[in-house]
């Protein structure tokens, strides 16, 4: 039967409106998440669909420019350069790496230190929280100064020891470690706040019972708690993950344009950002971005799985 076909229900004529009620009714929790759906996909599917297209273009110069259709050509010069594509997917690879282990072993052991309630625990919280607080751009800003050759109260606190001033930011093997260690500052705090919510959701008793049968404390963490938060830990990489695959803003903030003077920041956005605003090659850099989406989709795939398996 039509919805909007009336019905004779019970001796007596059920109107099309009727119909369309009872039928949104039925249906009301995809109506009122319809709109706000249709406008997250048009925000995704649109700006996605456009820079698939631009990848297939010699699209260059001035964006009123005209363009030809060069199908995979772009995929082609992006995948054989070796000078600057692939060293900035190692960066890429590298930072994000270094700078999620180290996020969650800090965030595991701040979580599992703010587990138990202790006197002043509410003002420690909100220490630990203040990276948070600041915007990557400025964080970037600071540690710059911070870490600035010759007035930069790094090099200051060094030459108390006796240590010589060290290259920070401005060394080709430097600059990399000290951005992963501002991402790590600014981040941890987000990690710990996840793991701290799965460790409240713990019962107490697998590790009472632990505790019973003699576990000492490094054995009820690696053998009862840890299985335990293993989906959170998971959960906890996977957001981490995919926001530390896309920095950009702390990275540009403090090595600007091209990564440094040796591309030794340069990370696939960075790369990708000089390619569209310092040599117009939008084509090109629409390529890096689609290379580099399928990098975070795959890498999300795996961690998905992963978690789907944990859980299990």
């Amino acid at each position: 039967m039509s919805v909007l076909t009336p019905a004779r229900t019970s001796g007596r004529t059920v109107s099309a409106q009727e119909n369309f009620s009872a039928w949104a009714n039925r249906h009301r929790k995809w109506l009122f998440a319809a709109p706000a759906m249709i406008f997250v996909g048009v925000l995704i599917i649109f700006p996605l669909a456009w820079t698939l297209y631009l990848s297939l273009t010699d699209s260059q110069g001035s964006v009123r420019a005209a363009s030809d259709f060069v199908g995979f050509e772009n995929y082609a010069t992006v995948l054989t350069d070796t000078e600057r594509f692939w060293p900035a997917v190692g960066r890429t690879l590298s930072f994000t790496l270094v700078a999620l282990g180290c996020e969650i072993i800090l965030g595991m052991g701040i979580a599992l230190l703010l587990w138990r309630p202790f006197r002043g625990e509410k003002w420690v919280r909100v220490a630990i929280l203040l990276p948070l607080v600041a915007t990557p751009v400025a964080v970037g800003m600071m540690w710059r100064l911070i870490f600035d050759p010759n007035i930069g109260f790094a090099n200051q606190l060094l030459g108390l020891v006796g240590i010589p001033p060290q290259p920070w930011l401005s060394g080709q093997d430097s600059a990399l470690p000290t951005t992963i260690f501002m991402d790590v500052w600014q981040w941890t705090p987000m990690v710990v706040l996840i793991l701290l919510a799965g460790l409240t959701a713990l019962s107490d008793e697998p590790d009472e019972a632990a505790r019973m049968d003699g576990a000492n404390a490094f054995q009820r963490f690696f053998y009862v708690t840890l299985p335990l938060m293993m989906p959170t830990v998971i959960a906890a990489i996977l957001l981490r993950g995919i926001d530390a695959l896309k920095t950009f803003d702390i990275l540009y903030a403090t090595k600007g344009k091209g990564g440094g003077s040796f591309h030794e920041v340069e990370t696939l956005n960075v790369y990708a950002y000089g390619l569209s605003f310092d040599y117009n090659q939008y084509g090109l850099s629409s390529a890096v971005l689609i290379l580099f989406f399928m990098i975070i989709i795959g890498s999300m795939w795996l961690l998905t799985m992963r978690k789907k398996a944990v859980s299990k």
